[in-house]
């Protein structure tokens, strides 16, 4: 029964991961639509409010049951896990090549460590070391034969290089101090407490004085919406859950499941994939079991 069990837990994992993969790879598309019209201001601060709107009905259970001394972490978290990222990437990507984020993006796992053992006394084995370079080593093999990479702005690659340490501070954060906290309630009142910022953004960027009405404004404010629904608070709500059931590496590594979809989305508008690229999605794959095999 308990092999059972342990079966059970290990293929809902699998599932937690296998969405928010899904989820968080489709990401890149919908910022891409968003900023065909709205300035990255806009279509992040546009992210952040609706995952807080969605999120209102459940902030007020939230603030009863989360301890008082754990209010500042869960603010915290939302900032470092959300706010600052959304910006970063947005802007980032208005100068650097779509393979350069892709690659930065996946050095999350390595930060989680690096962080971890650095500020949160996190020990992990060489295997799990292992296992997080060959499936970095992987997404570097699988993005680099597909798309032009270019460091000649190297000042906004810094910019998603700071994003994934945010996310790193992030996941040790969650799963040091907030193990007895309900990942709905963390996310809830994280995003809750980020709406009023977000409304003076757009309110500063003008966007209120944009035609909301016209097609393209509307086309590319519904991608940001749909962004912050689905890519920030339901992604928010399963990472967390994560996070508390797999610990905190393999919640990282939720970074190398996002190139299946660009993958996806590439054959989707008519791409050319090649053979490597698909060899290389299994070496990232060995890469997640290395690092979580026992």
């Amino acid at each position: 029964m308990t092999k059972i069990t342990a079966l059970k837990d290990k293929l809902i994992n699998w599932g937690f991961f296998t969405v928010l993969s899904l989820i968080w790879g489709s990401s890149f598309i919908l910022m891409k639509t968003g900023m065909h019209t709205l300035t990255p201001y806009q279509v992040a601060s546009i992210r952040i409010l609706s995952a807080g709107l969605v999120l209102v009905p459940f902030a007020r259970k939230a603030l009863r049951e989360i301890p008082k001394n754990k209010m500042f972490l869960v603010v915290l978290s939302g900032l470092l896990g959300s706010f600052f990222p959304a910006y970063l990437f947005c802007l980032a990507e208005t100068k650097i090549d779509s393979s350069v984020a892709g690659i930065l993006n996946a050095l999350t796992p390595l930060f989680t460590i690096l962080v971890g053992v650095a500020f949160f006394q996190l020990k992990v084995s060489l295997q799990k070391v292992i296992g997080v370079l060959v499936g970095f080593g992987g997404l570097c093999l699988l993005i680099a034969p597909t798309g032009n990479i270019s460091f000649e702005n190297f000042s906004f690659s810094l910019l998603a290089l700071l994003a994934t340490i945010f996310y790193g501070v992030n996941v040790n954060l969650i799963g040091r101090h907030m193990k007895g906290v309900g990942s709905l309630n963390i996310a809830s009142l994280a995003f809750v407490f980020l709406l009023i910022p977000c409304i003076i953004i757009l309110y500063f960027t003008g966007y209120f004085a944009l035609p909301l009405t016209h097609k393209d404004v509307l086309v590319s404010t519904v991608a940001s919406f749909v962004l912050g629904v689905m890519g920030t608070a339901v992604a928010s709500i399963l990472f967390y859950i994560l996070i508390k059931r797999a610990g905190t590496l393999f919640g990282s590594m939720v970074t190398y499941g996002i190139p299946f979809i660009a993958v996806m989305w590439g054959v989707w508008g008519g791409e050319h994939v090649t053979s490597l690229q698909v060899g290389c999605l299994g070496i990232i794959l060995g890469g997640v079991y290395i690092a979580n095999r026992k």
